[in-house]
């Protein structure tokens, strides 16, 4: 079974500051707006990450569970770990491992061509783990979440290449990793004190919860190609924390060459 990171979504109070962050300290380019997630009284913008994406999502309407999970953790920050599948078998067992470990699936929807599975962030502990069936299974290519294929002449790699690994914290580390180990059907590794689970492109790293903000999606490493660029505009708009990390979203960006 392949299980490849596609999206990352973030949330935040209002959209527009934070998508003009992430365009000019990063590099990257909007790609598609979906009017779908209005049903769940937000709105959105995808950006390119490579040949994956940044996804931002604000609520528009009071009282949504996007608006009660900004209250949880006290402002702008982490919200999905949205992934590919590389088939409909293997997206149907994620889903049946969650179940089979009393973890409840917050939504679903099945499509011709298209197969969504969201698992519920209460009980996979620090955000969404969004698994999902995307024919022709192709990795680099059509992407329904971001309008099917229209965004390819949208990727810029000149600055930000393309996501490294995904940062999920919680108060107790092993019992995270543990948890998204079991729905996914992937195993941990562990090197001294770090946890990990290795996707087919990037890794998820457990670590304990230290900003006062509990448990969530705190961080994602980045490779990067024109670090000064980045630094330069992140001092520019007040999310430089030091040449290593830039803050945006209230999500640490880890910088790698």
């Amino acid at each position: 079974m392949t299980i490849q990171l596609r999206q990352i979504c973030l949330i935040a109070e209002k959209l527009q500051p934070v998508i003009d962050d992430l365009t000019n300290i990063l590099g990257i380019k909007a790609c598609f707006i979906d009017p779908g997630v209005g049903h769940f009284g937000l709105e959105n913008t995808l950006m390119c990450v490579g040949r994956n994406f940044m996804e931002v999502v604000a609520p528009i309407e009071d009282n949504t569970a996007g608006g009660r999970y900004l209250n949880r953790r006290g402002g702008d920050g982490g919200y999905m770990v949205i992934c590919q599948a590389d088939s409909y078998e293997n997206q149907q067992a994620v889903r049946q491992r969650a179940l089979d470990n009393n973890i409840r699936i917050a939504h679903e929807s099945a499509r011709e061509n298209w197969n969504i599975c969201q698992i519920h962030p209460g009980d996979m502990i620090a955000s969404f783990f969004e698994i999902e069936w995307v024919p022709p299974n192709d990795f680099n290519g059509n992407w329904m979440p971001a309008g099917g294929t229209q965004w390819e002449d949208k990727v810029d790699q000149s600055t930000t290449v393309d996501y490294l690994g995904v940062e999920l914290q919680g108060a107790d580390p092993v019992e995270l990793a543990d948890r998204w180990g079991k729905v996914a059907g992937l195993p941990i590794d562990r090197d001294g004190d770090q946890l990990t689970m290795a996707l087919n492109n990037a890794t998820i790293r457990f670590v304990e919860a230290t900003d006062g903000r509990g448990a969530g999606l705190g961080g994602l490493d980045i490779k990067v190609a024109d670090r000064e660029s980045i630094l330069s505009n992140a001092k520019a708009r007040d999310c430089y924390v030091s040449d290593e990390q830039v803050n945006i979203c209230g999500t640490r960006f880890y910088l790698k060459d």
